[in-house]
C-alpha cells in the first residue's frame, strides 16, 4: 500500500493541488504510480498536452510527470522561465528533454539563442511545431523556400550537435501540384540538415502509408508523437482509438525512431490521458 510519502502518493497531491485551479475535469481514483514495461525506448510526453499545468506551476508539473513514470519530455515553450532553470528542474526529477519545440520566426530571427536554449536543456533535437497560415500562403513555393531555409539553419545547428527537424500536421499531406508540401521538404532538404518528427495523428487523419514513408525515406524520422484518433475523429487517449500502430511500430528501426512523445491536444480527463499514455507506449512500443 502507498505510504503518505510515496511518490504514488506524492503525484496525486501535485496533480490535485494543480488541477484546482486549472477548470480540468479528472477523476477521483488514486494516480496508481505506473511503471514502464516497454524495452529500448524510453516513455516521454510532450508537454503541450499538460500546458495549463505548466501555465500554473512548472516544476510541480515536471514533478508529477516524472512521478506518474515518465522519463523524457518534449517542451512546447519555456513559460517564462529562464532554460537554466529548467534544466535544474529536469536534474531534479530525473527527466530528460531530448527536444524541444520552437516556431519558425525565432528559428528565422535568433537561431543563436533558440540553439543556446536547446544546449542548456539537453535538447538533440529542435523541431519546427507549425506553420502559420501566411508561413505557408503560398503553396509550393513557401515550402521550396523553407527548405532552403532549413538546409541552412539545419547545418547551423549541426556544427554544435544539434539536429533541426520538422514536425507535421495534415496539411502538409495535402496534394499540390503534383507533389504534396510533405514530400518537397523531404526532398529538398538534405537528411542531414533536417529529420522529421512524425505526428501519427495528424498523418492518419489523411490517411498516410507511414510504412511506405518510411521506406521511401529510411531513417528520417527519429521522432514521433504517439496520439491516438477516435472514432469520429477527434483525440483519443493512446491505445483507446482507432489507429492501427502496430505496423506502424514495426517499421521503427525503417524508420530510425530514437524518441517517442505521447500527446493529446484536449481531454476531458487529464489524468487519465496520462496514465493511460503510460500503458499505450508500453503496449505500442514494446
Amino acid at each position: 500500500m502507498p505510504t503518505a510519502t510515496s511518490p504514488q502518493n506524492a503525484a496525486r497531491r501535485h496533480f490535485l493541488k494543480l488541477v484546482a485551479g486549472s477548470g480540468l475535469i479528472v477523476s477521483t481514483t488514486m494516480l496508481p504510480g505506473l511503471g514502464f514495461a516497454g524495452q529500448g525506448f524510453r516513455p516521454g510526453l510532450q508537454l503541450f498536452t499538460v500546458r495549463e499545468l505548466m501555465q500554473q506551476d512548472v516544476r510541480s508539473t515536471l514533478q508529477l510527470i516524472a512521478n506518474l513514470g515518465y522519463q523524457e519530455v518534449e517542451f512546447a515553450g519555456l513559460f517564462d522561465h529562464p532554460a537554466s532553470t529548467l534544466a535544474a528542474w529536469l536534474a531534479d526529477f530525473k527527466l530528460r528533454a531530448p527536444a524541444g519545440h520552437t516556431l519558425l520566426q525565432p528559428l528565422l530571427s535568433s537561431p543563436s539563442k533558440v540553439l543556446e536554449e536547446a544546449l542548456t536543456l539537453g535538447h538533440s533535437y529542435v523541431v519546427l511545431a507549425y506553420l502559420h497560415d501566411h508561413e505557408r500562403a503560398d503553396g509550393i513555393t513557401s515550402y521550396l523556400n523553407l527548405a532552403e531555409q532549413l538546409n541552412r539553419i539545419g547545418e547551423q545547428f549541426q556544427t554544435a550537435g544539434v539536429q533541426l527537424a520538422y514536425h507535421n500536421h495534415d496539411f502538409e499531406f495535402i496534394p499540390t501540384n503534383g507533389t504534396t508540401p510533405y514530400e518537397v521538404l523531404l526532398q529538398q532538404t538534405s537528411a542531414h540538415s533536417l529529420k522529421m518528427e512524425l505526428d501519427i495523428y495528424w498523418a492518419a487523419k489523411v490517411q498516410v502509408d507511414m510504412p511506405l514513408l518510411f521506406k521511401q525515406h529510411p531513417g528520417r524520422f527519429p521522432l514521433w508523437h504517439l496520439k491516438d484518433m477516435a472514432a469520429d475523429g477527434g483525440f483519443a487517449d493512446l491505445g483507446q482509438g482507432i489507429i492501427d500502430f502496430a505496423p506502424i511500430a514495426a517499421q521503427s528501426s525503417l524508420a530510425g525512431l530514437q524518441h517517442a512523445f505521447v500527446e493529446r491536444d484536449h481531454t476531458d480527463d487529464l489524468q487519465r490521458t496520462l496514465e493511460q499514455g503510460l500503458q499505450g507506449f508500453s503496449q505500442i512500443l514494446l
